[in-house]
């Protein structure tokens, strides 16, 4: 799998992921970067920046791009734990690499236990969420469901309130339950979320709107409720 910038290399390094080749432009010159590199006795090649941009099809590749082991799905039942709060964000169907890049990078932050998304209509981990990410893709567990009816059962089974956003709801995000398992679930960018999925939901929630738009990109709602979600 390819994928570039200096932060993706750069977590991809901390984490240890398997680097299977790592190309810099032979006119590379963060010394800051290649001192990193020389520290963690990560071995390169050097190449004309048109080999860089064939690689990454001319992306803002930043002069550095690997070849590196594939991102790899978690088991739910590797995250869920009954016995502790947690909090998890739901993906119906996000198909903009930037938007889950974007909130793959929100959830690190904010320190959300995964991240769900669906099977189908739903963008896989390559290498634009990665870049958009910073790196934080190597950090935030990402679960896929082939049924996320079936998944929403599960969590629910393991002491998990289901919140739905929509913006006909009742309640606005800062009511979010604060001392139980929480799933949020963000819709489509374009259709929101699926009305079964929308069905499943224990409660519906949305962030009001003042101005003369009526709604948010998905990743700015996600980074709203993320840390609402972690409020004390």
């Amino acid at each position: 799998m390819i994928v570039y910038g200096k932060n993706v290399i750069r977590e991809i390094i901390y984490n240890q992921r398997e680097i299977y080749k790592l190309y810099l432009d032979n006119k590379f010159k963060d010394f800051k970067f290649l001192k990193f590199l020389e520290s963690k006795q990560i071995n390169y090649e050097t190449v004309a920046k048109d080999k860089l941009n064939e690689l990454t099809n001319n992306a803002l590749h930043q002069g550095v791009v690997a070849d590196v082991k594939p991102y790899e799905y978690i088991q739910i039942e590797n995250i869920v734990d009954a016995n502790k709060k947690q909090n998890l964000i739901i993906l119906d169907e996000i198909s903009d690499p930037h938007n889950l890049g974007a909130i793959l990078r929100t959830a690190e932050a904010a320190g959300i236990d995964a991240i769900v998304v669906a099977t189908r209509n739903q963008v896989s981990l390559n290498a634009t969420v990665a870049k958009v990410s910073s790196g934080a893709i190597e950090h935030v567990p990402v679960i896929q469901a082939a049924n996320l009816i079936d998944l929403i059962k599960y969590l629910k089974n393991n002491k998990f309130i289901i919140v739905g956003t929509a913006g006909d709801a009742n309640l606005e995000y800062n009511d979010l339950p604060k001392t139980q398992s929480i799933a949020v679930i963000l819709g489509s960018e374009g259709e929101g979320m699926r009305s079964q999925i929308k069905q499943a939901c224990d409660l519906l929630v949305k962030i009001p709107m003042y101005g003369k738009i009526n709604s948010l990109n998905v990743s700015v709602a996600g980074a709203l409720i993320m840390y609402e979600m972690i409020k004390k």
